[in-house]
């Protein structure tokens, strides 16, 4: 037990000494994720994005549609900035980069109105900005809904019905809607939460795999393996435990800022989060280990982990549900760790569900680490053989 315990104590000094010998190393692990947290936070530091430029073409000229003209101005997300008169202009502003969108009303629009003839808006977004682009078609969609809904009281008024008839007719049901979790509709909530874990995660399995596979590129793994009494446990163990600490202070300065100093919603104890991150990172390097067990070419391991990462911002559930995935797409899904780091804080920080109802998710996270068991004899049998291939 004495050689084991000074076996491991030295294998971790020499992964301190390994750590320190590259300033690389703490760009990687400690400067590149709090920049890019710091960089996402400030740029989404407004929450929701407002009053984003739009414009008007008004080819009516009536009282109508300057009410709709107004009332697209007085919306949150869009502020009216030019008054076209032609689509010709309004086309040209927004391929200038002006505008984000703009709302056409036709010609002798009030009259065909009122005349029941059914006239027809249109709107247009430039969808090369997918944020901004979305909140103008929505607050677009919304003014043509509601002006629609005005014309038909208007019409059911004129035919002599009482307002208290028309309004249930409009709106038999009224909705009353309460958004659990992120009522401010803010998007670093969600994002910030996602994408810097994300990034995180990219930078631990970048790490862990050249740390492992330099040894076989520099051929001094069977003197790395040696001095670890020829056990490849106790010699990742002995070099990624260090790092496993940096990362995972790391984010949980991240977490701190984010809960803490920003405010963001934590209906939980932050304890949770925390446990959540070590594990994330722990989870990220198991599976970086079982990359190179199986490749420990480091141009082919560090291609598949810097592949595996990044998909994972697309195909983890940030930006769009599981459910919607093709079948293989949303098979992926499951074999990356940063989804179940995100399901943990959807559920527990976001919606402050028990902490049993999570469980499954810690599970899958301690499960990443037990498969990286799997390949450590083919990756010591590497080691001990290294046959580096350009």
């Amino acid at each position: 037990m004495k050689l084991i315990l000074r076996l491991i104590y030295d294998s971790i000094r020499q992964g301190c000494l390994y750590v320190m010998s590259r300033p690389l190393f703490l760009v990687s692990i400690v400067a590149i994720p709090l920049v890019s947290a710091f960089l996402m936070l400030n740029l989404m530091a407004d929450g929701l994005a407002n009053r984003v430029p739009t414009a008007i073409v008004d080819l009516d000229g009536s009282e109508l549609s300057r009410t709709i003209s107004s009332n697209i101005d007085a919306m949150q997300t869009t502020d009216v900035v030019m008054t076209c008169t032609s689509f010709s202009e309004a086309r040209d502003a927004v391929q200038q980069g002006k505008i984000v969108g703009f709302f056409l009303i036709p010609e002798d629009f009030s009259s065909e109105a009122i005349a029941g003839r059914t006239p027809e808006i249109s709107y247009y977004t430039n969808y090369a900005y997918i944020v901004p682009a979305s909140l103008v078609y929505k607050g677009f969609k919304t003014i043509s809904i509601l002006s629609n809904g005005s014309l038909v009281k208007a019409t059911l008024t004129t035919a002599g019905l009482a307002d208290g008839s028309v309004s249930s007719l409009l709106q038999p049901i009224v909705a009353d809607m309460h958004m659990l979790g992120n009522p401010w509709m803010s998007y670093p909530v969600y994002m910030s939460n996602s994408f810097i874990p994300g990034i995180l995660a990219l930078m631990v399995m970048i790490v862990t795999t050249f740390s492992i596979t330099d040894e076989i590129k520099r051929k001094t793994s069977a003197q790395w393996l040696d001095r670890c009494g020829g056990s490849m446990t106790i010699a990742l163990m002995g070099k990624l435990a260090p790092q496993t600490l940096l990362f995972t202070l790391t984010g949980w300065i991240i977490q701190l800022s984010i809960f803490g100093w920003l405010g963001f919603p934590l209906h939980c104890h932050i304890a949770v989060m925390m446990a959540a991150m070590l594990l994330l990172v722990l989870a990220c390097q198991a599976m970086a280990v079982t990359i190179c067990g199986l490749t420990p070419n480091m141009r082919i391991a560090l291609s598949i982990c810097s592949l595996l990462s990044v998909l994972a911002f697309s195909i983890s559930g940030f930006t769009m549900p599981i459910d919607d995935m093709y079948g293989w797409v949303a098979i992926v899904s499951y074999i990356l760790p940063i989804r179940y780091y995100y399901l943990i804080y959807i559920d527990q920080a976001l919606n402050g569900v028990d902490l049993y109802y999570s469980r499954y998710y810690f599970i899958a996270l301690l499960i990443f680490i037990l498969v990286s068991f799997i390949p450590l004899f083919n990756l010591k049998r590497m080691c001990r053989r290294p046959v580096y291939i350009p």
